[in-house]
């Protein structure tokens, strides 16, 4: 999903301004001139769609393919990234990756989905959809960011958990309840950043953070909203009116109070402007952890198990 239906006419906009930038500029057309002029078209286009996108529309960002992905943010923000295989049970699960590495000067844990750019690696990766090891994993990074005092990143993109047979037959709900469990217990600060999907207890599994942030034009919810659409009505066609439905997006999940902040995107998504939004999301996960650098660990946890029983009660 290179391009988006309803960028249609902005894409088609700046395709026909390439085509004018490799053009010799002749003395009756004023080549610059009139690139300038429909640059400023695209622009006000691009600004027009993206400020009043619908839940679909979102969805649909959320999963555009050039969004930046785990190993981008990794690439960018994480000095001396170690990543760690494994489950110690089964085997190594390479939707869920996870390591250690030094983030703005500080040692911490940093883990999240990694879907993939081209079919080979999605092949590899699973699309980002992680099997029963990849949370058995998770939970064995938190364990080690607390023996060693390290503050938690998480990074999610997932439609949600494998349901494959094998990834049931080996506990699939089990590993991502535990997980949660996990997250719940570990005494180290955790943050976590939605950064397109999150799907269903897939996502959850390593979202339970003292700070939770939402990417501008990402999505959060409890289940697809194709799935959703062939359980209510029979028909993923109905898929629009399930998004909405779902209140998936970032503005509804802080109306809701689920999340504790919305991270801003450039104007026309992160997949335009992948390096600006990488450091944005740093900015904002530095000042998260300096927040919580003074905090007692036992008085962390607390709070952290109190957010989640609060999560709706207030509304």
């Amino acid at each position: 999903m290179s391009q988006l239906e309803f960028e249609r006419p902005i894409l088609e906009l700046e395709a026909k301004i390439n085509e004018l930038r490799h053009v010799e500029s002749g003395s009756e057309i004023n080549i610059a001139e009139e690139i300038g002029r429909m640059q400023g078209k695209a622009d006000k286009l691009l600004v027009q769609a993206y400020t009043k996108l619908t839940a679909d529309q979102k969805v649909q960002v959320a999963r555009h393919q050039n969004r930046p992905h785990f190993f981008d943010y990794v690439k960018e923000l994480i000095e001396d990234y170690t990543p760690l295989a494994g489950d110690r049970n089964f085997a190594e699960d390479n939707a869920l990756q996870g390591g250690l590495g030094r983030f703005r000067g500080k040692s911490c844990v940093i883990m999240g989905h990694e879907k993939g750019h081209d079919t080979e690696s999605r092949i590899k990766h699973n699309f980002g959809m992680a099997r029963p090891e990849g949370y058995r994993k998770a939970q064995r990074l938190l364990k080690m960011a607390e023996q060693f005092g390290l503050p938690v990143i998480t990074l999610v993109d997932t439609a949600g958990a494998y349901p494959g047979k094998g990834a049931e037959e080996r506990g699939q709900s089990e590993a991502i309840a535990k997980s949660i469990e996990t997250c719940l217990r570990t005494k180290s600060p955790i943050i976590s950043v939605i950064i397109g999907e999150g799907g269903s207890g897939g996502a959850i599994a390593i979202a339970v953070a003292d700070k939770i942030f939402m990417l501008e034009h990402s999505i959060y919810s409890v289940i697809s909203p194709e799935g959703c659409a062939s359980i209510l009505w029979r028909s993923a066609d109905f898929a629009k009116e399930a998004a909405s439905a779902l209140k998936l997006t970032a503005q509804d999940l802080q109306e809701l109070k689920l999340i504790d902040g919305i991270i801003p995107e450039p104007v026309g998504g992160a997949h335009r402007k992948k390096h600006e939004t990488i450091v944005t999301v740093g900015n904002y996960i530095e000042d998260a952890l300096e927040g919580l650098s003074n905090e007692n660990y036992e008085d962390l946890v607390s709070s952290r198990r109190l957010k989640f029983l609060q999560a709706g009660r207030d509304l």
